[in-house]
């Protein structure tokens, strides 16, 4: 398994396996749409996707996007079902942690829901701690992770 940056060759994998995913538990929102339909613009503005890569395929995915100077939002993160357990999702979040610390991020945030337990147990894992949600961008976001970063 290797963890690659954005190649536009993976964009569909991307989408699709969020789309999938965001299916499976809720329901797509405009926020989410519009993140998926522009990855080049949020690439192009400083964001990065990093795909976990076994034999061409898609393991897991993960995106980061600068919301304000030196606050940096971990978002569209998704897992091929067909690969749970084999430690992809931990290696492209560990990928966007470290690629936002090398951007300057002092904060790192998260917005996500109660009801996903393995993703908070992940969040928690990396050191985020809860924190009053901030946001309505999405109807199912009732829970909001924030890691503050070393100068």
């Amino acid at each position: 398994m290797q963890v690659i940056r954005y190649k536009e060759k993976y964009k569909q994998d991307f989408i699709d396996l969020n789309k999938r995913w965001i299916d499976k538990f809720f329901k797509i929102e405009p926020h989410d749409l519009e993140q998926l339909e522009n990855v080049e613009t949020y690439i192009e503005q400083g964001g990065m996707i990093f795909f976990a890569i076994e034999d061409d395929h898609v393991l897991s995915t993960c995106m980061v996007t600068e919301l304000q100077p030196k606050v940096w939002e971990i978002c569209k993160f998704a897992t091929n079902e067909k690969f749970q357990g084999r430690g992809a999702g931990k290696i492209v979040f560990t990928e966007a942690i470290n690629y936002v610390k090398e951007q300057g991020a002092k904060k790192i945030v998260i917005y996500s829901n109660k009801n996903l337990k393995t993703a908070l147990h992940i969040y928690q894992l990396f050191g985020f701690n809860e924190v009053p949600v901030d946001i309505d961008d999405y109807e199912r976001c009732d829970y909001q992770a924030e890691l503050l970063l070393n100068e």
